[in-house]
């Protein structure tokens, strides 16, 4: 049997990987984490279903747990006994997507919790304590989207919020004036697919800014004078996919640093070489090959970062 190497992807190994994540109830990181368990789900299911393995998981475990993780006003929780907000809802609701299993919940009071979240300027709150962010935006804007909804929120003043957000870069903030990060870039741009406002992107000036987050050694970072990290494989990616400029990257040197973030003990992704590994790095870095085009994986959309063949079969 050959040794396993970084330079080719070791799909069993991942598979196994995620698998094993719920069985680690002794680490103290398990429950460290208990208020990311959808989001976890979700990344867990994606990287799987990307890897031709959405069978690893129980279904109906999941769908069991997610029907516990939803409150009364219609929102989820992290995990039992968690508050409600709009980045578990989404979670959730793109697993459910996934699985085909929307009508395990109660839709209705998703969609009634999703829209009174949105304030008159247009942004949205992530749950009932206020906090503002334009990643709040992208969660309302995909999760509606995804159930088919958007017509209970106020659409124009939505991108509106969103396009306030743009910098003098051509890059986005999390709130009007705040710094452009990637992550942020992909919710603003990502709303603004989904709304059908791409207009209001720059795409020259913002696609040098994406592509100016490539380092020497291959990798992605956030912003400028940081460090390279694996899960911008997807936030910077799936951003110039989106507005037509994923030729700007150096591809095979970022597949080559993606590749060498892999554990060949555990399995999993890690941010960079010789870190530990984790499902959010490994959901990214598989969606980031996925965007490259790297054999054997499953396309990824690049505006909901979900399996494109659910989504083709959810919007066509």
């Amino acid at each position: 049997m050959a040794p396993l190497d970084n330079k080719t992807l070791q799909t069993k190994l991942h598979i196994d990987y995620i698998k094993s994540l719920d069985t680690r109830k002794d680490d103290l990181e398990y429950w460290m984490t208990e208020h990311l368990r959808v989001n976890g789900i979700y990344w867990g299911l994606t990287a799987l279903s990307l890897l031709d393995s959405i069978e690893t998981l129980d279904r109906e475990e999941v769908i069991k747990l997610l029907q516990q993780c939803q409150h009364e006003n219609g929102g989820f929780g992290g995990y039992l006994g968690h508050d409600p907000h709009l980045i578990y809802t989404l979670s959730a609701v793109q697993v459910l997507v996934i699985y085909g299993a929307l009508d395990s919940v109660n839709v209705d009071k998703i969609v009634e919790y999703v829209s009174g979240l949105q304030n008159e300027d247009g942004s949205f709150c992530g749950d009932q304590w206020g906090e503002i962010d334009s990643r709040f935006s992208y969660c309302a804007i995909s999760c509606l989207s995804l159930l088919g909804r958007l017509d209970v929120i106020d659409v124009e003043k939505a991108a509106d919020f969103v396009n306030q957000c743009k910098n003098f870069d051509g890059g986005y903030g999390s709130v009007p004036g705040a710094e452009s990060h990637a992550a942020q870039v992909f919710c603003c741009v990502g709303a603004l697919s989904i709304t059908k406002r791409l207009d209001l992107v720059d795409s020259e000036l913002l696609g040098w800014w994406l592509s100016e987050r490539q380092l020497k050694n291959g990798g992605l970072n956030g912003r400028p004078q940081k460090l390279e990290d694996v899960c911008y494989s997807w936030w910077v990616l799936s951003s110039m996919s989106m507005i037509g400029r994923l030729h700007w990257i150096d591809k095979d040197s970022l597949i080559a640093f993606i590749l060498g973030t892999q554990d060949l003990e555990t399995g999993g992704f890690a941010d960079r070489s010789g870190n530990m590994p984790d499902v959010y790095h490994t959901v990214f870095g598989l969606c980031g090959l996925s965007l490259l085009g790297y054999p054997g994986l499953q396309e990824v959309d690049p505006v909901y970062c979900m399996p494109k063949r659910v989504m083709d079969k959810l919007l066509n």
